[in-house]
């Protein structure tokens, strides 16, 4: 039972993705009936899943050789992340009835996604380090098609290639990891790992935990890695929320949170990921506040807010990162969904030529304003209590600079949230827009996720409960929901972190009388355009990657036969070596 859930919330989108290729884009109607049902029923499977995590290897797939076996471990932080994929990814799916109503390739469009959805499911339920590795490639192929979708953008295409690049260039630290640790343990599960980490020589381990940091930054848009986030959104919108929210972007925190236990007695280890959470919250929050491009504005606040989910994990507090992850999962597919809907009506990202819209879309408004509420942090959303929990932990277990620094990037979160808000919805018109409020498809998505961003923070207990029985090396321990709502209502540190968020909502009501200090800043501002220098080094490491393939193409003979027989021939030699060695 539990091994067929497994396989149906990783094959049904695949298989959904098959059938969605086969109809044809002739047939856009059914392609939007098979994408719904497949995406749906993977999300229903997982949901089924609950019930019945575990730490036990339930699935097995004998592949033997220096392959070991491929297992399944449906614990507690990998179904609540297929879930989380899932849910997320078919209302992204319905979402994409009404905004890709019209385009070209449809089919294309739907089986990327799919298959988007059910490699973010594996590698969240894979016991295999291996097998992990395959899946966390799988994404980033999936993340760079889709962002490529519109193949006849050069911005489109160049934002494919640099994300690819990134998160590839950053999977080599996985991939050693991996080799490194079958080399002292033997096989590649990741519990085994876990259990024997302390026996491994320690510069090795050191080599495994910052190799696994370094493929963590990469996936989830950290610093330095951080750039190739922003440019993806020349993708489809729903693709930016399915990235943002549900699948890309959470597989490096995960990767952090799920070998914490192994990896935090290594020197020097935490500290580096408590300053590249801090960096990656502080810097996205200050670009974020100088964007005018709705779309980017939410993508800076996604590196930022995954800076907090780092972070979290560098000060131990495992809980409070996956709990935010799961109220980010919400409140940001809510609003790229939100900012879909409104790019959709008004056809622009540019917040100069939008403002007033409020009165035209109504709903979008009212929906749009809830996430952003979440977004700043805002009690009684989720985002308040799931964020006051990180910091909080970082109070007490981490460095106080952190810590002060955290609650800077929580003002500055407020400050550029009701920015985008206001130029949004409110003031007066700046453009030529004649908007109109979305369609069902479009509601029908937006509806449960402002009602899981309001509502979601209930569930503290049963996920509390779900992480400590299902992850015995992390040695969690269990809090009801009522104890989570008294610790942090009583907490002091609530206190501070409000009256910092109601710093960053007063400066924008009070811009104006702010003139004098904010051009001041402009030298910071315009550093922060430029991506604090960061642009420069990502698009020098891009170059350099198109350089060296441009440089291989002399070995490519154009004979098809010949290219077949090499690729065929070095792979026999290849898995020789491999089945000979085991």
């Amino acid at each position: 039972m539990i091994a067929w859930l497994i396989l149906l919330t990783i094959g049904l989108p695949w298989l959904g993705a098959l059938l969605v290729w086969w109809v044809g884009d002739r047939r856009p109607a059914a392609q939007n009936a098979l994408a719904v049902i497949f995406a749906l029923a993977a999300g229903l499977a997982a949901l089924a899943l609950l019930p019945f995590t575990t730490d036990k290897v339930v699935l097995r797939l004998p592949v033997g050789g220096v392959f070991g076996d491929f297992t399944f471990v449906p614990d507690g932080l990998g179904v609540f992340l297929a879930a989380v994929a899932t849910i997320i990814g078919s209302l992204a799916v319905i979402f994409s009835i009404a905004y890709m109503r019209g385009e070209a390739q449809l089919g294309r469009y739907y089986a990327l996604v799919l298959f988007f959805i059910g490699a973010m499911a594996g590698l969240v339920l894979t016991g295999s380090l291996l097998l992990m590795f395959l899946f966390w490639e799988i994404t980033a192929f999936c993340s760079y098609a889709l962002i490529s979708f519109h193949n006849d953008d050069p911005k489109a295409v160049a934002g494919g290639i640099k994300a690819l690049i990134i998160t590839t260039l950053g999977g080599v630290g996985l991939l050693a990891g991996a080799l490194m640790a079958y080399s002292y343990v033997g096989d590649y599960e990741i519990n085994t790992f876990l259990a024997r980490a302390s026996a491994l020589p320690p510069a090795t381990l050191s080599l495994i935990a910052f190799g696994f940091l370094a493929a963590a930054a990469a996936k989830s848009a950290q610093v330095p890695f951080q750039t190739w986030l922003p440019d993806a959104m020349e993708a489809p919108t729903p693709v930016s929320a399915l990235i943002h929210a549900a699948t890309m972007v959470n597989a490096g925190v995960y990767l952090l949170a799920r070998f914490y236990p192994a990896f935090a007695p290594v020197p020097g280890w935490t500290t580096a990921v408590i300053t590249v959470g801090l960096l990656s919250a502080l810097l996205a929050a200050i670009m974020g506040l100088v964007s005018n491009d709705i779309k980017r504005i939410l993508a800076y606040s996604t590196i930022s807010q995954l800076g907090y989910m780092v972070y979290a994990v560098g000060v131990g507090a495992i809980f409070a990162s996956q709990f935010h992850l799961l109220s980010h999962a919400l409140f940001k597919a809510l609003l790229f969904l939100g900012a879909g809907a409104v790019i959709h009506a008004v056809g622009t990202r540019d917040l100069r030529q939008m403002g007033g819209l409020g009165q035209q879309m109504p709903f979008v408004r009212d929906v749009f304003v809830i996430g952003a509420l979440a977004l700043a942090g805002l009690p009684i959303l989720n985002g308040f209590w799931s964020k006051e929990l990180i910091l909080e932990a970082g109070l007490a277990e981490g460095p106080n600079w952190a810590y002060v620094g955290m609650l800077i990037g929580a003002g500055l979160t407020a400050l550029y949230t009701f920015r985008l808000v206001w130029l949004t919805f409110y003031g007066r018109p700046r453009g030529e827009t004649h908007a109109h409020d979305a369609p069902s498809p479009m509601r029908i998505a937006l509806a449960p996720l402002a009602f899981g961003a309001l509502t979601s923070w209930l569930l503290a207990g049963p996920f509390s409960q779900l992480l400590a029985t299902t992850l015995p090396f992390h040695q969690l321990h269990t809090e009801t929901t009522a104890e989570m709502l008294t610790e942090v209502v009583t907490a002091p540190a609530t206190l501070v972190a409000l009256a910092v968020i109601a710093v960053g909502l007063w400066a924008w009501r009070a811009r104006r009388d702010l003139e004098g200090l904010t051009s001041r800043l402009r030298g910071v501002a315009r550093a922060a355009a430029a991506g604090f220098g960061f642009e420069w080094i990502n698009r020098r490491v891009v170059d350099l990657t198109q350089g060296a393939a441009a440089a291989l193409r002399v070995t490519q003979t154009g004979q098809l036969n010949w290219n077949v027989v090499g690729i065929v021939g070095a792979l026999v030699i290849v898995l020789a070596i491999l089945v000979g060695g085991a």
